[in-house]
């Protein structure tokens, strides 16, 4: 005799009903082998893909993007104005300069918190101490006479930078079109004011590594608490501003651009962007690439300084600046500075693609 119930295929349809009404009722259940963060991260990713589905297809045509490429001039008060396709035609786009107010400010809290969770969980090769942290990027400098006069812009060039994970040793910064530039201080080598710009006479660190001078040992270093570290941030770039609040947002900037911060570290340097005053979202922005984006952004001195994120992974993509105000260097709008990260890894030595061997 089977002791196995059967299955009722005949269930009527108002039993189903009750059943289904019953489960609504019910809380969903948790994920298993998931913390929190990466629950609510998982189920962001289910609804987000459902709204995606939903979506009319057929009929739709994507318009291709034209976006102004300009990076800013370090050492210039004034840059350009003309803009740049990057298919190589020139252009006079310009873009709106939008997420003001206390609405876009907690829109862009919300955005850094789902950025974080989605660095946290991230996946990073560990670097070795005797390594070096390469970055390849693509950038375009505005560059102007100082009598003045029109901004030369050069065309859009893939950047490579390799830094020595400890700082021991000398790194390298190679430039399309340009010559070599060794990089560290040991020897008559120079080191970068800031990720894009020209580099310069070398300085002694004096008490070592910093958030201006930071190495990937003194970044993987960094406190993991948002709150602490924006306090280190703040305290690190006093004096060197008018404004607290944006030399803080630009340090944390520069630090996404070309350092490779370990997932807890990025996660706590997105959560302290979103502590800063005046950060804001903007809905869709390029970084140099051509990849379009949503992005955090923050106005201070007549410009926009925008960080851009993939609206599906929320990777960071590179950044951009815009002129918010009508001046001398053009109307608002103007994009006046555009970078694009592609590639980060550890390598052996200076000179090593992530792809080639010793």
């Amino acid at each position: 005799m089977n002791a196995t119930p059967r299955r009722d295929t005949q269930c009527p349809s108002s039993a189903q009903d009750e059943r289904r009404e019953l489960a609504e009722l019910l809380p969903p259940p948790t994920v298993p082998g998931l913390d929190a963060d990466r629950q609510l991260l998982l189920r962001r990713e289910v609804l987000r893909r459902a709204a995606a589905s939903a979506e009319p297809r057929g009929g739709a045509t994507r318009r291709p993007v034209r976006i102004a490429v300009p990076a800013l001039a370090c050492a210039l008060a004034v840059v350009g104005v003309a803009t740049v396709d990057l298919g190589g035609s020139a252009g006079h786009d310009r873009v709106a300069v939008t997420g003001g107010g206390a609405a876009g400010t907690s829109h862009a809290v919300r955005l850094l918190d789902h950025i974080a969770l989605a660095a946290a969980g991230a996946e990073q090769s560990t670097v070795r101490a005797d390594q070096f942290v390469y970055v390849e990027s693509r950038v375009a400098y505005a560059a102007q006479s100082t009598a003045g006069g029109p901004v030369t812009i050069a065309p859009v060039h893939t950047r490579q930078v390799w830094l020595s994970a400890d700082g021991s040793r000398p790194g390298l910064l190679r430039e399309e079109g340009g010559p070599d530039t060794r990089l560290g201080e040991n020897g008559p080598v120079l080191h970068l004011d800031r990720p894009g710009g020209t580099a310069g006479p070398d300085t002694p660190r004096g008490s070592g590594p910093s958030i201006g001078e930071p190495t990937n040992a003194y970044v993987a270093s960094l406190p993991t608490d948002p709150d602490a570290l924006l306090k280190l941030i703040r305290e690190q770039t006093r004096g060197e501003g008018q404004d607290p609040d944006q030399r803080a947002f630009t340090a944390i900037g520069d630090l996404l651009a070309e350092t490779w911060a370990p997932p807890q570290v990025s996660a706590a340097l997105y959560r302290a962007a979103g502590r800063i005053p005046g950060v804001t979202e903007v809905a869709s922005a390029v970084d140099a690439a051509g990849r379009e984006g949503v992005a955090v952004a923050r106005t201070a001195h007549g410009q926009q300084t925008q960080w851009v994120f993939d609206r599906t992974t929320y990777a960071f993509l590179g950044e951009r600046t815009v002129l918010a105000e009508a001046g001398e260097a053009g109307p608002a709008g103007t994009v006046v500075g555009a970078s694009a990260v592609l590639a980060k890894a550890a390598v052996d030595r200076v000179g090593q693609l992530p792809s080639t061997g010793r």
